[in-house]
């Protein structure tokens, strides 16, 4: 049954079926011919009843925030603020360019967000400025990674969900692994800013700093309202993202008033799009995972696994190796809702921490959205730099050496729990 699945799984995302399409046929191809007494329809009926999940209402709220906080001025103010702190620096487009991304990551929630706010203001300047097209959508993208890692993060809800752990702890365990990423990507940046001659930018002044600071006071302080709250018992992630989204509709209609009417319509139905796209991505997941646990095929992997190696670090090898090779072709929320089911009995073998694998899930998927041809954050960035015939071949170039250093990244984060866990063992 499992080669039937994984075998249609593949062959149609292949011939470029949309994933979710993909997922739900391998489903009912595995209940059809798999030898086990359940009718076709459950298939159906698992889509209904894992969508109907209240953790999941997470996703819509952080999604329509991100996109009031995209639109709505905040993003511009954060872009100001890393501007301030390293904008005299060689590449000081670029670093504020990572560091904006950080910063907005750590309240949407969202890698497409992410690159799509900070790029559309970043890129252009970059450009106007003297960086190669290809090299800015490059930046621009490879800063969006930190979208999901740096919390709050979608797919940490999706896995909180599916693993049952605590999406709070998971919120603070990324943020050990973001600015690891944050700082890997920086020293890129500047590396290759200084290989490419990119003129220095004029240094700022510790006045600029604080009149940045002053504007985007009331963005900055959004992550600490979500995770103090989510942490400190105030209100569920659900209950977070709609505190996000009313936050963030306040600032940006009534206090900085720049999000109109007519604008919040379009970022409204946007959202539900997107949304509507996850959620169906998730309910057809949903099903397929729920089949490889009744078969027992997770289990089988597992002990086929164990049976192999009971090294931990071969084992966090092969599982890194295994989510690289699924984030070139399948989305962030397929990813985790099919191996999370059978990667958790493995790492529990060996004495790992549920939360460490979602992390490394995470992770790695995060650094599926730059590598084609299931790479989200590409087809962003191509869009921002299409007056400037750049096509997503031109940006893979360019963007190579910070997908390596991201690749590295994994493996420390992975090997390094501490780096990790270190939050929640001082909070706890």
């Amino acid at each position: 049954m499992a080669i039937a699945m994984f075998g249609v799984l593949l062959v149609l995302l292949f011939l470029n079926v949309p994933v979710a399409i993909s997922i739900g046929v391998a489903a009912i191809v595995g209940v059809s011919f798999g030898g086990l007494p359940i009718n076709p329809v459950v298939v159906a009926q698992r889509m209904f009843t894992s969508a109907d999940s209240f953790p999941f209402m997470a996703i819509p709220f952080f999604m329509l925030a991100g996109g009031l906080m995209e639109h709505g001025g905040i993003s511009r103010r954060l872009v100001n603020l890393a501007s301030s702190l390293v904008g005299g620096f060689r590449g000081g487009l670029g670093l504020i360019t990572i560091l904006a991304s950080a910063f907005f990551g750590a309240i949407s929630g969202s890698n497409p967000a992410t690159v799509a706010a900070i790029g559309g203001i970043m890129v252009p300047e970059m450009i106007r400025k003297g960086y190669p097209p290809a090299y800015a959508a490059a930046i621009a993208a490879a800063g969006g990674t930190l979208g999901v890692i740096i919390p709050p993060s979608i797919p940490m809800i999706t896995f909180g969900v599916v693993a049952g752990v605590s999406i709070g702890d998971l919120f603070l365990a990324g943020f050990g692994p973001g600015i690891l990423i944050a700082l890997s990507l920086s020293i890129v940046t500047v590396f290759q800013s200084s290989r490419m001659q990119i003129p220095l930018e004029p240094k700022r002044t510790f006045r600029n700093f604080l009149s940045a600071l002053r504007e985007s006071i009331l963005a900055i302080i959004m992550p600490i309202i979500i995770l103090g709250g989510i942490y400190g018992g105030v209100f569920t992630p659900t209950e977070a993202g709609a505190v996000a989204v009313i936050y963030s509709f306040i600032v940006s209609v009534f206090v900085y008033r720049e999000l109109s009417f007519d604008l919040l319509k379009a970022v409204i139905i946007r959202a539900g799009i997107s949304t509507s796209i996850v959620f169906f991505v998730i309910a057809t997941s949903q099903s397929l995972s729920w089949l490889i646990t009744v078969s027992r095929v997770s289990q089988a992997i597992a002990d086929s696994m164990l049976s192999v190696t009971s090294q931990p670090f071969l084992l966090i090898t092969l599982i890194n190796v295994i989510l690289l090779i699924f984030g070139v072709f399948l989305e962030t929320q397929a990813i985790i809702l099919l191996l999370a089911p059978l990667f958790l009995p493995i790492v529990t073998g060996i004495g790992m921490d549920p939360l460490m694998l979602g992390v490394i899930m995470v992770v790695n998927t995060s650094v599926g959205m730059i590598t084609p041809p299931m790479a989200v954050n590409l087809f962003v960035a191509v869009s921002l730099v299409k007056d400037h015939d750049v096509t997503i071949e031109k940006i893979t170039r360019n963007i190579l050496l910070f997908l390596i250093v991201e690749i590295v990244d994994i493996f420390v984060i992975s090997n390094l729990p501490l780096l990790s866990m270190g939050i929640l063992k001082l909070v706890k």
